[in-house]
């Protein structure tokens, strides 16, 4: 177990332009889209034998293109959680990642960040934990009216939820063909910092590894606070602070981490210096840092090879 404090002065980092699909939230045709009709029926499960080797049989059509992506909806208890997919086409099955979004919802951005996750070999699950509410919402513009929505979706949000969501999302990676059910880490983002911590407490046999990255209410008074968790938790963990954070305060971090250290926890804590909450996030103008941005990619890559790729 350890703590470091990060300085973004020796960092270097190269961002890419922005690609034009990326300037609004409108989603690029996926790969069930592009390929032949004969794939749009096919949604390979374990337990299908037939289906599998269809599957098999159109991801060589998919060859040329690396990655297969899809939006689906997941039948949970409380209804059809609409999210997306995505992972490689090929060598499967694929360590599992679990990608719980920001508040601001999900979007574009976030496909984004899944597929890069993805291209290094995982497959990758983003929900929109919001679906209770609404299925397409994500934040346009910081207005007090968009933001009064985003936190009440926000608030809708707690433990139960996140057991419900967490096994619906289990159910379903055990029975895709092209998910490795034995190996899966989780991240979280924001509101999803505490989301990642109580999966990993209430499905203890099921995650290699959780990441908290910039997690919001880390430590409250509530029973189950994220700090309360600490000792069901039973795999690697991770997580990335920022210093300037109105959401997780230096006070909240170290009651997280006083928890953790009796708790025994296998676990890093990183403080990012001089950097906002939402530095990960290329599109958040005025807060994201593409230096301290690039050191999170690399830790949580060495993360999850460390505990779910190299198994």
């Amino acid at each position: 177990m350890k703590s470091i404090l990060l300085s973004n002065a020796s960092l270097k980092f190269q961002t890419r332009p922005e690609r034009a699909d990326e300037k609004s939230n409108t989603s690029r045709p996926n790969t069930r889209q592009a390929l032949s009709s004969g794939f749009q029926n096919i949604m390979p499960t374990k337990r299908n034998a037939q289906s599998l080797e269809a599957f098999r049989l159109n991801t060589t059509v998919a060859e040329g293109l690396g990655m297969i992506e899809e939006h689906i909806d997941i039948q949970t208890e409380d209804g059809l959680m609409n999210s997306f997919i995505v992972f490689p086409a090929e060598d499967g099955p694929h360590p599992v990642i679990f990608f719980y979004m920001d508040a601001p919802g999900k979007r574009e951005e976030l496909h984004d960040m899944a597929r890069r996750l993805a291209s290094a070999g995982y497959f990758v699950v983003l929900p929109n934990l919001f679906y209770r509410s609404s299925r397409d919402f994500y934040l346009q513009s910081r207005t007090p009216e968009a933001l009064e929505l985003m936190y009440a979706y926000m608030n809708t949000l707690n433990a139960k939820t996140s057991y419900t969501d967490t096994q619906a999302m289990l159910q379903f990676a055990d029975q895709h063909a092209m998910a490795d059910q034995a190996r899966i880490g989780a991240v979280g983002y924001c509101m999803s910092g505490p989301i990642v911590v109580w999966a990993a407490a209430q499905f203890q046999d099921r995650f290699a590894s959780i990441a908290s990255v910039h997690g919001a209410n880390m430590a409250t008074s509530a029973p189950d606070s994220p700090h309360h968790m600490a000792a069901k938790l039973k795999c690697e963990c991770y997580f990335a602070c920022a210093q300037i954070d109105r959401w997780a305060s230096a006070a909240d971090i170290e009651k997280l981490e006083a928890s953790l250290v009796a708790a025994k926890v296998n676990y890093t804590l990183e403080w990012f210096a001089q950097v906002e909450h939402g530095f990960v996030f290329p599109k958040r103008e005025g807060i994201y840092n593409a230096a301290a941005a690039e050191r999170h990619w690399e830790k949580l890559f060495q993360l999850f090879e460390r505990t779910i790729k190299s198994r």
